[in-house]
């Protein structure tokens, strides 16, 4: 929230005397008061997008666990300085009623206003960026021992407690550890990292997030309603953008917005909010992005120098960039479900982009735009700068995906090795007595994913079969011919084929297969038909059956199929227990199809 109370009038001169001092207050005509002051959050029902804080105060509070110091830390305008003096008013409440710390601020206490205006005799506020030093802090704790002057709890409020140096930070310590029951403290923060852990140590801290674009957004529009202002919703969700999470930064914009539509009695636009602060058109932008991964370059360098003489800033728009592809990741990982806070027509584009794109790309998308824009803000030409990020971005969109480009290494066999005496010219095949060539089998690890369709893809019916082997009912038939028993047990076992493309094959290993699997098929394939193969075994592949599961299922099928035979049918009946004990497969199936398959019914 801001960091300055939700107050919309001054009090006048019939306001109580402020407590502690026998002065009456005298009403100043103060003009106009900007919205971020007119609008400061006067009790913690006001304060937006700080629930999980103000819950746990509001129980500690009822519970009578109230800490002797408070940490709040947060970016700028989120409401530290307001809580901060809230909490001082929640301290120090007393009404006609109530007379006890109190978080119900709605009904103005006897103090409330004192405090809310820093004008309380026994709530002392510094700001410890222009007072850093140790004699600063000695002032105040010379001032702790003694007992509040109207209030229940002398109340210290540091703001940006991290400037304090370090002796002053030590001086701070003690009083800290053990503080006079009277005595109660709030810092504020935006660098909690510089704050010393032995500080931390001693306060119940509280970190105040950033406001959600969304909620930020109708906490703008309530504003517009009460300042009978009209501006258009996309131009409050520009300004909530631009603010990144503060409130102070938005009302200050909301401000500057209201005006711009002075002159005329339509709402202000996006359009004028965008020129107003600078951006370029995102939804040109986004036409940019799309130029670039569809490679059109020419598209892509004349949108570019649009948005640039339209009046936007490289550095926004490459940011504008960056913030798209991570929108394109994001609906890629999660969906069309992805909370982007995008328009739905921005939404449908990003699914249609992010389509036929894989992770692997927009994560290197990423970080080019993460690299180009740090240049882009280093460099001396920034709109040069832009332009050389975005040719960067659009060489990568026409690569392969860094999986695919992987796979392709792994699977794309190599080209025969040639002795020192062969001529360059020399015949792909090779003449009997040459030296004998290496195996090579790639095992794929687990993080590479398949680009292939579950199931064989068997190689081209219009090539010609490659020595012999066209399919991988081939090769099967090869390991049966070849009798080497152990392997063919294996290959049959565990093998589960994706692609069968001599002199290449990929596979999905089943479980509990042999590690060495891809490399021994592979040296053999080499001795059986003199060739070098590229074996795959890829973990992660979808592969079709497994030629033992295949026979099984299909023995099965055949059972099945004889069992509705309507002569066995009726030989069953007429001999009430017997059971199918085995098919005999005709002549023509090889041992290997027509192994028996037998049966038992005890019933």
């Amino acid at each position: 929230m801001d960091e300055t109370p939700l107050q919309t009038e001054s009090p006048g001169a019939d306001a109580p005397l402020m407590p502690g001092l026998d002065l009456p207050e005298t009403p100043v005509d103060q003009g106009y008061q900007v919205l971020a002051r007119k609008y400061r959050p006067d009790t913690f029902e006001d304060l937006i997008g700080q629930d999980a804080m103000v819950r746990t105060l509001t129980n500690a509070f009822a519970a009578g666990r109230i800490a002797h110091a408070y940490m709040l830390t947060g970016v700028r305008g989120v409401g530290k300085t307001t809580t901060a003096r809230l909490i001082a008013r929640a301290l120090n409440y007393k009404s006609d009623t109530i007379d006890a710390p109190h978080m119900e601020l709605a009904e103005r206490g006897e103090h409330c206003d004192a405090i809310a205006r820093s004008a309380h005799v026994d709530v002392m506020e510094m700001d410890a960026a222009s007072r850093t030093g140790v004699g600063d802090i000695r002032e105040i704790l010379d001032g702790v021992r003694y007992a509040p002057v109207s209030g229940r709890y002398k109340v210290y409020i540091i703001d940006e407690v991290h400037m304090l140096s370090t002796s002053a930070f030590n001086a701070l310590l003690k009083t800290l550890e053990e503080p006079p029951e009277h005595a109660k403290f709030i810092f504020a923060t935006t660098e909690i990292r510089k704050v010393p852990v032995t500080v931390l140590s001693r306060c119940q801290r509280f970190d105040l997030k950033r406001i959600d674009r969304d909620v930020l957004t109708d906490h703008l529009e309530r504003i517009c309603g009460l300042e009978n202002a009209r501006v258009e919703r996309d131009g409050l969700s520009l300004i909530a953008r631009a603010a990144e999470g503060s409130v102070r930064d938005a009302l200050s914009l909301l401000d500057q917005a209201i005006v711009q539509g002075a002159d005329s009695d339509a709402a202000v636009g996006a359009a004028q909010i965008r020129d107003m602060l600078g951006l370029a058109d995102r939804a040109r932008v986004l036409d940019l992005l799309e130029h670039a991964l569809l490679a059109r370059t020419s598209d892509a360098i004349h949108e570019l120098e649009a948005l640039y003489d339209a009046g936007g800033d490289p550095v926004v728009i490459s940011r504008d960039l960056l913030e798209y592809i991570h929108a394109l990741s994001r609906v890629k990982a999660v969906g069309s479900g992805a909370d982007l806070g995008e328009s739905a027509e921005t939404l449908a584009c990003l699914i249609a982009l992010a389509g036929p794109l894989s992770l692997g790309q927009l994560t290197r998308f990423w970080k080019i735009m993460l690299t180009g824009l740090d240049d882009v803000r280093a460099a001396p030409d920034a709109l040069a700068a832009a332009e050389m990020t975005l040719l960067r971005l659009i060489a990568a969109a026409g690569l392969p995906a860094p999986e695919d480009a992987a796979r392709l290494l792994a699977s794309t066999p190599p080209a025969p090795a040639q002795s020192p005496s062969d001529a360059p010219a020399a015949a792909p095949m090779e003449a009997p007595g040459k030296p004998e060539r290496h195996v090579e089998a790639v095992t794929a690890p687990p993080s590479i994913s398949p680009s292939l369709s579950p199931g064989i893809a068997a190689a081209d019916p219009t090539e010609p079969a490659f020595l012999g082997l066209a399919s991988y009912e081939d090769l099967i038939r090869m390991l049966q011919q070849k009798r080497d028993i152990a392997l063919q047990s294996d290959v049959e076992r565990f093998v589960r084929p994706v692609s069968f493309k001599p002199p290449s094959m990929t596979f999905q290993p089943a479980e509990d297969a042999p590690s060495d699997l891809a490399q021994k098929l592979a040296r053999r394939l080499l001795e059986w038909t003199g060739e070098r193969w590229a074996i795959l075994a890829d973990v992660d592949a979808q592969g079709g059956e497994t030629w033992f599961e295949r026979r099984q299922r299909e023995k099965e099928e055949r059972r099945q199929q004889a069992l509705k035979d309507p002569a066995l049918v009726e030989a069953l009946e007429l001999f009430p227990g017997a059971t199918l004990k085995r098919i005999i497969e005709p002549p023509a199936h090889t041992e290997q199809d027509a192994a028996p398959v037998s049966t038992e019914n005890k019933a």
